[in-house]
């Protein structure tokens, strides 16, 4: 693979869908539906999961592309592959707070190595670069020419007084209770793969979730994590949270800079 150019695809596909997203989120009003699973979908997550899909099946034929929308492909398998979610935090951008995000992620051998995470209405993008470290662009953001980068790096957390970060719409007792396991300065709320940059910035040293996620949901966040020095382990034995599982579905799991003490579950 070549990554240079990878990540100059992704990044142009991620911008684009945002562009398209933001056209929907800024309309007077826009179509809600129920998926099978009781999820919502609206038009702007079919409309972006489509103009990625296509932008990297041509650029990339040989690569399986798996998608959140395309439920063909989450029956199928690869070694190495692309997982997309076109717009994670449907109910934040349903309720207009902004907390959603594009996400594009490359997996090899069960990790994954490279990834892009765009909010378009935050302005906020953070991705690898080829080498695989991971950087925040602030814009305005030109899809042909990156603009100004700033290096990522996780904190170095006081386990006497940490900064944690949970789900805004799917926070429940289970994770307060792990949580109230550590001593926490601050807790922060966040919708989407943010809460993976907000780890990676060093704005929050710990992120757990226990409840049900898809792979696509967690891949890009992943991988800009996994460059800025983080982890990402499973919630039941802490070990590396891996990539191609049966249905693409996770189990619980752990963000976290590496000097966070985790406790047991």
């Amino acid at each position: 693979m070549n990554f240079d150019r990878l990540m100059q695809v992704m990044r142009r596909l991620a911008l684009q869908a945002g562009d398209r997203i933001m056209e929907i989120y800024e309309a007077r009003d826009f179509e809600i539906r129920a998926k099978s699973d009781d999820s919502p979908v609206t038009a702007a997550d079919e409309a972006a999961d489509a103009l990625i899909h296509a932008g990297l099946r041509e650029a990339f034929p040989d690569i399986l592309v798996v998608t959140e929308e395309l439920a063909a492909t989450h029956s199928q398998s690869a070694d190495r592959f692309l997982i997309v979610d076109p717009l994670d935090g449907t109910r934040e951008f349903i309720k207009r707070r902004g907390d959603f995000t594009v996400n594009i992620a490359f997996v090899d051998q069960g990790e994954p190595i490279r990834g892009i995470v765009y909010a378009p209405a935050k302005g906020r993008m953070f991705y690898t670069r080829a080498d695989g470290s991971a950087v925040e662009e602030r814009g305005p953001f030109d899809p042909e020419t990156p603009g100004r980068q700033s290096p990522l790096a996780v904190s170095e957390p006081d386990n006497r007084a940490l900064m944690v970060v949970a789900s805004k719409s799917h926070r429940d007792a289970a994770t307060d209770a792990y949580i109230a396991g550590y001593a926490v300065r601050d807790l922060a709320s966040a919708g989407s793969s943010l809460k993976f940059c907000l780890v990676a910035t060093g704005e929050a040293d710990l992120y757990p979730r226990l409840g049900r996620t898809m792979e696509w949901d967690t891949a890009a966040g992943h991988a800009v994590l996994l460059g800025a020095g983080g982890m990402v382990v499973r919630f039941d034995d802490h070990k590396p949270l891996t990539y191609g599982k049966p249905g693409y579905e996770n189990p619980f799991f752990i963000a976290h800079a590496p000097g966070v003490k985790l406790k047991a579950p």
